[in-house]
């Protein structure tokens, strides 16, 4: 019988408290970079966020994403509200902590993800929409690619497909989500040829500082214990950030002539989203070397909506979803067995199948999670309406969803 280990759980606790802490301080990130009328609004959908997929989680969403197997698909309704899942160790899923602190240390995954897709159709979606939206895309998309990915004998899992922390099942899901988001929602009022920029600076770069101190949490906690392989991800996680920031604002510096603070701030989250799928699996040259490329390929990766004209308000897809991919195929080149027997060796240690594979659970969650995301918004557009009224996007979404105002000058 497996035996609870008081250092490990309380790390895992801790742990699941960091990574909640994310989603706050992704609302002050999302929050300053709307323009000021929207500021509650952008606010508000990631705080509703976090009890809206809690309780969905422990009703439904973790036994379809982590119960008995079916078929590599998706789980069983075994442990539907938890039945079954107490305070033992599940061998599977964390063999020296109790099952529950593993089902709200996932928890607080399930309720980042769907949050980061809102940076994507800021400033004009109607309340109601995103949370009928988030609600579905919860059930039909998080949780299968949570299933295949980290579940017992899910298929991608099942394949040798490394993802640490969430390259797959929390960025670029995110992202591709966020991409079908701003397509049906479609652009801003005003957009390339009103200035449609960040309200409040400091309260993004306060949102940033938040999220690289919760992100310790999300990668290395996701070792599962207070061990070797925990550290190396902590350390890997605050070098890649660190890499990362230095390049976005040296490139943006050399690209733009002035390097600014939302670069910085921009910079340090792509490092961390790139990073976060390699996290367990390589060193600290290796953690550097993915922050560079992470910074450099995320800049580049936020001008290309210009070019492509749809309006991914928050740049969800150029820093999530170009980091993360990016982050993904790294882990093909750069992981190593010998840091972490759980893992593989990738190209650099003698094995490039590890590259196709990483290649293959990127394609199939863009493909999955772009089409069902796809059809959930149209559905809703064909049904309760995506959008507000252009009176209400004129006025701004505080007073026109929810009646207050965030700043009483």
């Amino acid at each position: 019988m497996p035996e609870v280990n008081a250092g490990d759980t309380g790390f895992m606790l801790l742990c699941a408290a960091l990574v909640l802490f994310m989603t706050p301080g992704l609302a002050l990130f999302y929050g300053g970079m709307v323009r000021r009328k929207n500021v509650l609004a952008t606010i508000m959908q990631s705080v509703f966020i976090i009890g809206l997929v809690s309780v969905i989680w422990v009703v439904i969403g973790y036994t379809l994403a982590f119960g008995p197997d079916c078929g590599g698909l998706i789980g069983s309704l075994s442990w539907a509200g938890l039945r079954g899942v107490g305070m033992t160790p599940n061998p599977d899923y964390g063999p020296t902590i109790p099952h529950t602190v593993f089902v709200m240390y996932q928890c607080m995954f399930a309720v980042i993800t769907p949050a980061l897709i809102t940076g994507a159709f800021a400033e004009r979606i109607r309340f109601k929409s995103c949370v009928i939206f988030v609600a579905l895309w919860s059930l039909l998309v998080y949780c299968p690619m949570a299933h295949w990915v980290w579940a017992t004998n899910g298929w991608l899992r099942n394949l040798g497909v490394l993802d640490f922390a969430g390259g797959t099942v929390v960025h670029i899901n995110s992202a591709a989500a966020a991409l079908a988001a701003a397509i049906c929602v479609g652009r801003r009022k005003g957009y390339g040829h009103e200035p449609l920029g960040p309200h409040n600076l400091p309260m993004t770069v306060l949102g940033a500082g938040i999220l690289w101190f919760g992100w310790f949490g999300f990668n290395a906690g996701s070792a599962l214990a207070a061990n070797g392989v925990a550290a190396g991800a902590f350390m890997a996680t605050h070098l890649a950030a660190a890499a990362a920031t230095l390049s976005w604002v040296g490139i943006e510096w050399w690209h733009r002539g002035k390097p600014t603070t939302l670069g910085a701030a921009s910079g340090c989250i792509a490092g961390l989203a790139t990073i976060t799928p390699a996290s367990g699996f390589v060193g600290p040259l290796a953690a550097i070397a993915i922050g560079v490329v992470a910074g450099a390929l995320c800049y580049a990766g936020v001008l290309t909506k210009w070019r492509f004209r749809y309006d991914d308000a928050l740049d969800v897809v150029g820093v999530h979803g170009v980091g993360s991919t990016a982050g993904i195929l790294l882990t093909g080149v750069f992981a190593c067995k010998a840091l972490n027997p759980a893992g593989a060796d990738g190209l650099l240690f003698g094995k490039p199948g590890l590259v196709a594979v990483q290649a293959l659970a990127v394609v199939v969650t863009i493909i999955y999670s772009f089409g069902l995301s796809f059809v959930i918004l149209k559905g809703l557009d064909k049904t309760v309406g995506l959008r507000v009224a252009e009176e209400s996007e004129e006025v701004g979404l505080d007073l026109a969803e929810h009646g207050e105002e965030g700043y009483a000058w």
